[in-house]
């Protein structure tokens, strides 16, 4: 099977050609570097809408696209997470950081391991997920902000949001995991 590069394939890739750059400018010293970074990963999150939308519309779906968008996803947010963690160092950060990091892997690994045994649709993506990549996001963006704005404390707001971010990812890897061994006990 040939792997096809076509425009929604190509904006995932630049995704991923991101997360480079956003570690470059996050660690420049510079002091706009957080406006350019937070900038830079609202950009990336822009193209993970973009790329499955013009996918869909263009009847562009590729089984490598299907692969690589969330692979590209996990990879952006695991890098910002890890940055920001040693930006500020804090068990407060780590903490959800680590969780949400993790339960990354271990979908991930869930998925390719419920692939292989033919119960893939059994742990596809839930409106849940979708609720804490929103949270995780947002959250992402303040903390890569992290100054006050009109007296908004961004960074705790950052921090309260990671804080549910983490949180509804323990209980959407819950879900998924109840799903997957009620899948694997009916074989």
């Amino acid at each position: 099977m040939a792997i096809e590069f076509n425009l929604p394939t190509n904006i995932t890739l630049l995704r991923i050609a991101l997360i480079p750059l956003l570690t470059v400018v996050f660690y420049l010293p510079w002091q706009y570097s957080n406006i350019a970074c937070t900038i830079i990963f609202i950009i990336a999150g822009f193209t993970d809408w973009l790329d499955g939308y013009l996918a869909r519309k263009m009847q562009m779906e590729t089984p490598f696209g299907a692969f690589l968008d969330p692979v590209a996803d996990k990879l952006m947010v695991a890098m910002v997470l890890v940055i920001l963690v040693q930006q500020q160092a804090s068990p407060y950060l780590a903490v959800p950081a680590a969780v949400i990091i993790g339960r990354e892997i271990t979908i991930a690994s869930l998925r390719e391991w419920m692939a292989e045994i033919g119960q893939r649709a059994k742990v596809k993506v839930s409106l849940l997920a979708k609720w804490k990549t929103a949270s995780q996001m947002i959250s992402i963006g303040l903390l890569l902000y992290r100054e006050d704005l009109l007296g908004i404390p961004v960074n705790s707001m950052g921090y309260v949001l990671l804080y549910i971010a983490a949180i509804l990812t323990l209980w959407s890897m819950v879900n998924y995991l109840k799903a997957a061994l009620i899948a694997i006990s009916k074989e």
